[in-house]
């Protein structure tokens, strides 16, 4: 089964050059989770909400009354009286919400991922404080990519930096303790987490190629069916 998530994430790396700081990367990705839930159809409840445009995609940087970042990809109930959008090609709609039901939140480790791999590690798990902040019960999704290529570089401007394996480690030197402590330390702040583990040398022509794509698939579709059967017993 193609899943939207999946080919989105690819298409942030795949003939195109990835810049680790460009803002609505996480958006861009996270958006596809609920289009996803959608379409597996394992919660009619989900389906039945989105088709009458009672829960929505969250297009403002925050919850009415709440004070908390929103986070990649939030989906709640919408707003009495406010307006839901809906986008050709798109399920569910967009609108400004009062509660959060599903709040995703996406990080990608291309390169110096031990340098950095402590803030990741803090951000994702203040991410489900703020989603959790306010009323209500969120199912919390956290999702980190993590490069497994053999040389990857990077850009900062009109300069390049690559990978030599000596003081800068290339991706899949660093992948397996960045995964562990992930594993360790962000996953059980999450009702569910997904690696996505791919290779991206991030020189033309940006060829990508998932480390596992089966097993990608597997996790993520598990995890999809978990959501939904979860979103039935919370928000019945």
């Amino acid at each position: 089964m193609r899943y939207r998530l999946l080919d989105t994430f690819r298409f942030t790396f795949e003939h195109t050059c990835y810049l680790h700081r460009r803002s609505g990367l996480g958006d861009r990705i996270a958006m596809h989770l609920f289009e996803d839930l959608y379409t597996v159809g394992r919660s009619s409840l989900l389906r039945e909400r989105v088709d009458q445009q009672e829960t929505v995609l969250n297009v403002q940087n925050r919850r009415r009354g709440i004070e908390a970042r929103r986070g990649d990809g939030t989906f709640g109930e919408l707003i009495p009286g406010a307006n839901a959008i809906a986008d050709r090609g798109y399920r569910v709609a967009r609108g400004p919400v009062a509660n959060v039901e599903i709040g995703v939140e996406v990080k990608i480790l291309a390169k110096a991922m031990l340098k950095q791999i402590d803030r990741v590690i803090n951000d994702l798990r203040n991410q489900v404080t703020q989603f959790r902040r306010g009323a209500g019960q969120p199912i919390c999704v956290g999702i980190v990519g993590v490069n497994h290529a053999q040389v990857t570089t990077s850009y900062e401007g009109a300069r390049a930096f690559m990978t030599d394996g000596k003081k800068h480690k290339h991706p899949y030197q660093e992948a397996p303790q960045a995964e562990r402590r992930l594993l360790d330390e962000a996953t059980p702040a999450f009702d569910e987490f997904l690696l996505l583990r791919y290779r991206a040398s991030n020189v033309e022509p940006y060829p990508f190629e998932w480390a596992d794509l089966n097993a990608s698939g597997l996790d993520y579709g598990a995890i999809l069916t978990r959501v939904s059967r979860e979103y039935d017993r919370r928000f019945r």
